[in-house]
């Protein structure tokens, strides 16, 4: 960090021991994953900065908001409608959800047969060193998957848990119930907050959370050029800090990133030479700072071109529609979530659809299908998704790991072996 921010965490209740203890690690593990990439973007440098300043800067200006009279609201999930929670003037913020650190004590509440990210989730806030969960409010959680659901009534003992049912399939009655959870939420925050939402404040959070999706798209639009302009891990690392960064600050940011790629683009420049095994990353989602598949994929010669996860184009893909009254707002903020194609719905073709189309328009070599341990969704989706991939001749690799790194050997000897047969 470029400052000493001790006081302020300390202010917050943040285990100091372990907090340092967690952030030691980082900047080792940066360095070797991002800062020594060959020929990386300038723009760059903005974003390792937000990383340095990741529990610092950032958490000050929540911490500045808070003290203005404003809200902190915290989330794991693209099914939250960020877009209230600014309409009330309040903070959308991620949460810490992808480090090995805390999953024991998380497991210390919950069964080890679940999932990394609900366990490190859990074990974040009861080890007290993730700054977003001490400076939140509130959370947001939702109904996603049975693991989810269940842990946010433990959550709950430690900080309020406010939780939003998503349908599971995607008829009438169920956009209608999730219409209804998203007023139900409206309703909520103006309660928290004090602040009624009107038209014009929702239609600014509109168009300024569309602008923010915006330029991921147009991020990944450039990665579809060969040879690709940007890393597979720093276009990661972009759409995780998405959850985090001021949206605007975020938007300009990538959008002056997106400058210089399109520059490199015209000129046939790229992290890669041309022709490098290009891979798609489908499955669950790798919030900070899980990078390991990335790192690995690209250590062994190939390079990730796009990610159909919720830290990928789940989250940016869909835009939200404008309305001309709050009721025809809050409609449309529904209906684009339920465009998402998670998992957590059944039937679920629509996800195929998906892969099979980003496949093509990325030119894919491969496709790395990326589960969660313990992520049963993903998990049992996986067998109509290979006999798609199957079918339309896609070589596909099916990757199960935790946030540790004991099984690096594995999966790099796994990756380097499917990357060796896609470049043949």
């Amino acid at each position: 960090m470029s400052n000493d921010w001790r006081a302020m965490w300390a202010e917050l209740g943040i285990d100091l021991e372990k907090h340092d203890q967690f952030l030691a690690a980082l900047p080792e593990l940066y360095e070797k994953t991002f800062i020594n990439q060959f020929n990386r973007p300038q723009a760059m440098q903005y974003f390792d900065f937000v990383i340095s300043e990741v529990h610092g800067l950032r958490v000050k200006e929540l911490v500045d908001h808070k003290l203005k009279g404003g809200k902190v609201v915290a989330s794991f999930c693209v099914f939250v409608p960020e877009e209230l929670i600014l309409a009330v003037d309040a903070v959308s913020i991620g949460l810490c959800a992808g480090a090995q650190f805390p999953v024991a004590t998380g497991e210390k509440v919950l069964p080890r047969s679940i999932c990394p990210l609900i366990k490190a989730s859990i074990g974040f806030k009861l080890d007290s060193i993730c700054p977003y969960f001490q400076v939140a409010d509130f959370v947001i959680g939702e109904t996603t998957c049975d693991g989810k659901k269940k842990a946010w009534e433990i959550l709950n003992d430690f900080i309020p848990t406010y939780v939003m049912e998503l349908p599971q399939r995607k008829e009438k009655e169920d956009y209608d119930l999730w219409e209804a959870e998203v007023n139900r939420l409206m309703q909520k925050l103006e309660t928290e907050t004090g602040k009624a939402v009107d038209f014009e404040s929702l239609s600014q959070a509109v168009a300024k959370v569309n602008n923010r999706r915006k330029v991921l798209r147009r991020l990944y639009d450039l990665r579809k050029a060969d040879p690709v302009p940007i890393s597979g891990k720093d276009a990661l690392l972009i759409t995780q800090l998405a959850f985090f960064d001021d949206p605007e600050r975020f938007s300009a940011k990538v959008s002056e990133l997106c400058d210089e790629l399109e520059e490199r683009v015209k000129e046939g420049m790229g992290v890669v030479p041309q022709g490098t095994p290009r891979i798609l990353i489908t499955g669950s989602p790798m919030p900070i700072p899980n990078w390991k598949i990335h790192d690995i994929i690209e250590r062994c010669g190939g390079v990730v071109v796009c990610e159909e996860t919720c830290t990928g184009t789940r989250y940016f893909e869909q835009l939200t529609e404008e309305g001309q009254t709050i009721s025809e707002q809050l409609k449309q903020i529904a209906m684009r979530a339920m465009k998402i194609n998670c998992a957590c719905f059944t039937p679920n073709n629509e996800r195929i659809n998906d892969i099979l189309r980003l496949v093509e328009e990325y030119k894919i070599d491969g496709v790395i299908y990326y589960n969660l341990q313990f992520c049963h969704p993903y998990s049992i989706e996986y067998y109509k998704i290979e006999r798609a991939l199957q079918a339309a001749e896609i070589p596909v690799l099916k990757i199960e790991s935790d946030y540790s790194e004991e099984d690096l050997p594995i999966l790099q000897n796994r990756i380097q072996a499917f990357l060796e047969m896609v470049g043949q």
